[in-house]
C-alpha cells in the first residue's frame, strides 16, 4: 500500500514524514531529497541539465541549486523542462524503493508538489499537512532567511490549501508537536489496519 504525503511550503510535512519514519513497519521516500541525489549522481541527468541550462548548473561537480532555482522559479516553461528530466528518474527510483520495501505495512511518498504534478491518483491514500498561513510564512522566513514577499510568491505557485484538503483522505493539522504526534499515531493505526486488505 502506497500513501502520498504533501502540504504547502512551511506546513511541516518533513517533520510529519520523520514521525512516520519512526515506525518500523513504514518506509518513507522523500521525493525532493532523492531528486537531489539523482541530479548529483546520474551522469545522464547531469548531461541533460547542462545541455538545457548551461555548465553553471553544476559547481565542483555538484548541483548549483541557487543558479538553477533562479532560472526556473518564475519561468514555467523552464520548470517544465527541468521536471521532464528529473521526474521520470524519480518515478523509476521510487518503483525500485517500493520493491525493496515490500515487507513494510505501507510506504509513504512525501512530495511538496503531489497535487501540482497531478500524482495524487497514483496513491491508495493521500495525507495533507495543514498549517495556518501566517505560521507557514514565519517558518519559511526563519528557515530560508528570505522575505515575506518571496514566501508568498512560492505559496501562490502551489495549489490553494482548501483545494488540497478537498482531495485528501487524511489531514494533519500541524500546530504543536505533541498534537501532530498524536494525529500521526492515529493515522498510522488506521493505515496499518487498512494495509491488511491490500495484501
Amino acid at each position: 500500500m502506497v500513501v502520498g504525503l504533501t502540504g504547502g511550503i512551511g506546513s511541516g510535512k518533513t517533520t510529519v514524514a520523520k514521525l512516520f519514519q519512526k515506525f518500523d513497519t513504514v518506509a518513507v521516500y522523500i521525493a525532493d531529497l532523492e531528486a537531489k541525489k539523482l541530479m548529483n549522481a546520474s551522469k545522464v541527468i547531469k548531461n541533460q541539465i547542462i545541455a538545457e541550462f548551461g555548465a553553471a548548473s553544476y559547481k565542483k561537480n555538484q548541483l548549483n541549486r541557487t543558479y538553477l532555482s533562479s532560472l526556473v522559479f518564475n519561468n514555467k516553461k523552464k520548470l517544465q523542462i527541468l521536471n521532464s528530466i528529473v521526474h521520470p528518474a524519480v518515478k523509476r527510483d521510487f518503483r525500485n524503493f517500493v520493491v525493496a520495501h515490500k515487507d513494510k505495512s505501507y510506504i509513504i511518498y512525501e512530495s511538496a508538489i503531489l497535487f501540482e504534478s497531478n500524482s495524487q491518483h497514483q496513491f491508495d491514500f493521500v495525507i495533507t499537512v495543514f498549517t495556518h498561513l501566517e505560521e507557514r510564512i514565519s517558518r519559511v522566513i526563519k528557515r530560508d532567511h528570505t522575505t515575506k514577499e518571496e514566501v508568498l510568491k512560492r505559496i501562490h505557485n502551489q495549489w490553494k490549501e482548501d483545494k488540497k484538503l478537498l482531495f485528501s483522505n487524511y489531514i494533519i493539522e500541524n500546530n504543536t508537536l505533541r498534537n501532530t504526534e498524536n494525529q500521526v499515531k492515529k493515522i498510522h493505526n488506521i493505515l496499518t489496519k487498512k494495509a491488511t486488505h491490500f495484501l
